[in-house]
């Protein structure tokens, strides 16, 4: 799902922003996920090399148009011409970076790898496409490979001294809103600073193939209604019954965080406390 398939929240009014988020909710619920090829309406995602080291590792990419060249040109959305996004196979190492394109259009970026089969996803919005899409493409990373079991459905993740807390359920081909409370040291927190156009950004995988799907915020920073948190609000719709994988990237004093969740479709998020989401913290880039 998206955590940042939406348009650009700046450009738009708050009455803009509304509707723009209802017809979104009409077309989630009919989306089938992304990022399950690596070509799409004549768009290819073409990777330097599809093997790579364990590590910090350089990864350098183009996104080929109809026209066989490399795009240079693209819509922002959500501040970035281009999202990427790396997980392992198995659901972990999860990655959301913003890669840095040269005048030819070779996209660049450092991930840190362990051993293991990945896939990295571009989400873009070429200019003369009529909207963004989600390319994806398998990834070896050399060496002996130990795979992590999925992490049990959990409806609270620890990050440190935060706390994210998980609301709603997910529903198959309905959309409906998920909602993610943020906490520190046992308090709400209330000054969450706008990461990519929003105060979260979600990204939701589905478990066995790694589709991606679309999820929306609701609101945005400045539209005089959405609050800096603690309650971080987005609209979801699962394509199919399974298990998801959720990644919410929050930022608070100047750090973006990363709290994940394994959810269930048709069943609420376990009672908080009753186990923990897995975790990251990383610079913001």
């Amino acid at each position: 799902m998206k955590n940042h398939t939406g348009h650009d929240h700046a450009s738009h009014t708050a009455h803009g922003e509304r509707a723009s988020h209802t017809a979104h909710r009409d077309h989630a619920a009919h989306a089938a996920p992304g990022g399950l090829a690596v070509s799409q309406d004549g768009y290819t995602l073409e990777l330097d090399s599809t093997v790579l080291g364990a590590g910090v590792q350089p990864v350098s990419f183009r996104v080929v148009g109809p026209d066989g060249r490399a795009v240079t040109e693209y819509v922002a959305e959500h501040e970035k011409e281009l999202h990427f996004i790396a997980v392992r196979r198995d659901t972990a190492g999860f990655q959301h970076v913003h890669p840095v394109r040269d005048e030819q259009g070779t996209w660049s970026v450092e991930l840190a790898l362990e051993p293991g089969d990945w896939r990295f996803f571009t989400d873009v919005h070429p200019v003369g496409h009529d909207g963004t899409m989600t390319l994806g493409i398998d990834v070896a990373v050399a060496g002996p490979y130990d795979p992590r079991p999925l992490p049990e459905a959990t409806g609270v993740a620890r990050i440190g001294a935060y706390t994210v807390t998980l609301d709603g359920t997910l529903l198959p081909g309905e959309t409906s809103q998920l909602t993610l409370t943020v906490s520190k040291d046992g308090h709400p927190v209330t000054d969450l600073q706008p990461y990519l156009a929003a105060y979260g950004h979600l990204v939701a995988l589905r478990v066995g193939d790694l589709g991606y799907l679309h999820v929306h915020p609701e609101g945005a920073p400045g539209d005089g209604t959405t609050a800096p948190g603690p309650e971080i609000a987005f609209m979801a719709a699962a394509p199919s019954a399974g298990t998801y994988r959720l990644y919410l990237d929050f930022q608070h004093e100047g750090v973006v965080r990363t709290a994940e969740f394994t959810v269930r479709t048709g069943g609420s998020a376990a009672p908080a406390g009753h186990q923990h989401g897995h975790h990251t913290q990383h610079a913001h880039h």
